[in-house]
């Protein structure tokens, strides 16, 4: 995979990162943030950036401040939104933006699409509810973005199974990974490979930007 680009971001946490791997004639952008208990070199993140510049969409991983300084605990969600609104801000798109991420960074974006001028939200394996606690949805989260959105969920994720997702959120799309968990990691002998997995999230997730982002006037 060609080396990402990385430069530091000035946040009120401190320092964040960003890595990006533009495509050389971008009709889209994608920013990722990664989720709480990892960083950027999770699996489906770089997955999504190693394929999609090559088709016309540039992907900016950002790296939160609290993993830049070695931490292993995440801060507070509003810190998150925070620290993800400056990486936007410090970006210079002319594509349409679509702001993402995996889990608690699913979360910050479902947050704060809206806000930073974003024309969709891409959420991998958002947490629906703290695993065996279904009572505390954030739901409302998702419910709240307000525009394209695609949720990519493992089909056994402890923190939100596909089932439990409603089917009356309009603006939402909703694609399965046989097998994997919350983690998008299959069973060595489930129903696809780990490579058959990753290829689902890039070809569901390039799908859906041709068909919602760039080929809708509307969402703009």
């Amino acid at each position: 995979m060609k080396q990402a680009v990385v430069r530091s971001v000035e946040t009120p946490q401190g320092e964040g990162r960003m890595h990006t791997r533009r495509a050389r004639r971008p009709i889209v952008t994608l920013l990722l943030s990664h989720g709480a208990g990892g960083g950027v070199e999770a699996r489906d993140l770089w997955a999504l950036a190693d394929a999609l510049p090559a088709q016309g969409v540039s992907v900016a991983l950002f790296e939160q401040p609290w993993r830049v300084a070695g931490r292993k605990v995440a801060t507070a969600p509003a810190t998150l939104d925070a620290a993800l609104t400056c990486a936007a801000d410090a970006m210079r798109v002319r594509t349409p933006l679509v702001v993402g991420g995996r889990s608690a960074g699913a979360r910050s974006a479902a947050r704060t699409a809206r806000r930073l001028g974003a024309t969709g939200c891409l959420a991998l394996s958002f947490p629906l509810h703290p695993p065996g606690r279904p009572d505390q949805s954030r739901l409302p989260e998702l419910k709240a973005v307000g525009l394209p959105t695609l949720v990519i969920q493992g089909e056994s994720d402890p923190m939100g199974r596909p089932e439990e997702f409603p089917g009356d959120l309009d603006h939402v799309d909703l694609c399965v990974v046989p097998g994997a968990d919350h983690g998008l990691k299959v069973p060595a002998r489930g129903p696809v490979t780990q490579q058959d997995a990753l290829g689902i999230v890039v070809e569901s997730t390039l799908e859906w930007l041709v068909r919602e982002v760039v080929g809708n006037p509307s969402a703009r």
